[in-house]
Formats: C-alpha cells, structure tokens, sequence
C-alpha cells in the first residue's frame, strides 16, 4: 500500500458492492433483536428463581 488515494479508491469500490439493507429491514431485524433479549432475559430470571428456591430448600435442611 503505497498510495493512500489508491487505497481510498479501493475501499469507495469495495463500499459500492456491499448491499446495504433496507430501512423496513432494519427495523424488523432490530426488533427481532430486542424481542430475543426479552425472551432470554425472561428465561434467566426464571431459572436464577429456580435454582434460589432449590438452593434455599436444600440449606434449609441443615438448620
């Protein structure tokens, strides 16, 4: 890389090619996103509450 106007050149051409998504598919894969983030946040804290009411109980034998 000798040139740095070549260089730019190159990434200006190599942006050209990249297939940009659609703002309609931003958004959709956005919430996508978000909803996941809910469902696995949901999942953990459940399981956390679980294994606290599992733990509590087995401790609760050596009183």
């Amino acid at each position: 890389m000798a040139n740095p106007f070549t260089f730019l050149q190159e990434v200006r051409a190599e942006a050209a090619k990249v297939t940009w998504p659609t703002r309609r598919e931003t958004m959709i894969t956005t919430g996508m996103v978000a909803l996941m983030v809910v469902l696995a946040s949901l999942f953990f804290l459940s399981a956390d509450q679980l294994i606290r009411l599992f733990v509590g109980f087995i401790l609760s034998f050596g009183r």
